[in-house]
């Protein structure tokens, strides 16, 4: 679109000063298709071009979870459930956990803080807390290691039930029947 607009306008000025004539009038337009000539360059070749480099597998670790994904079934809220995910490194290099966050507050995780050999057992425990969570829960977990792809997530999933209070047993409010 650019390119269009600019010949556009190239060709305009072009036809503009050959209608009048003259010598000096030629070196102007000599100057102005060399300014377009340099414009149209640099938007062809922007210079903010970013070069990916690809990385060397042999520096890095590879997870290789038991499990990706852990259904705890149906739950009285207010419960906390705990379960640990268990991993093997299959990489080539030691495997670093670099940051754990979870997708809520009502989620903690705690993970293997030194590094895991190649072949070696690492792990991701994670708590949920069910604290005013009613209904279909499903928190993530979000690794960041040495891996390939850098971030993994785990996840757990399950159903809370609402607490009953006894106030909602038997009365619909504090009008006495």
């Amino acid at each position: 679109m650019k390119h269009l607009s600019l010949s556009a306008l190239a060709l305009a000025v072009i036809l503009g000063f050959s209608s009048c004539g003259g010598n000096d009038q030629s070196d102007k337009i000599a100057q102005l298709e060399q300014k377009i000539a340099q414009m149209e360059a640099a938007t062809a070749t922007p210079s903010n071009v970013q070069t990916t480099t690809t990385v060397d597998p042999s520096s890095l670790g590879k997870f290789s979870f038991e499990e990706v994904e852990f259904d705890f079934g149906t739950i009285a809220e207010g419960k906390v459930v705990e379960h640990v995910f268990n991993f093997v490194n299959d990489g080539q290099a030691p495997l670093v956990i670099s940051n754990v966050t979870a997708s809520c507050g009502c989620t903690t995780p705690d993970y293997t803080k030194t590094p895991v050999k190649p072949g070696e057992s690492g792990f991701v425990k994670v708590a949920f807390n069910s604290a005013g969570k009613p209904g279909t829960q499903a928190p993530t977990v979000s690794i960041q290691a040495n891996t390939s792809p850098n971030v993994n997530r785990l996840r757990l999933k399950g159903n809370v039930t609402p607490r009953t209070t006894a106030n909602t047993q038997g009365q619909l409010g504090p009008v006495k029947q």
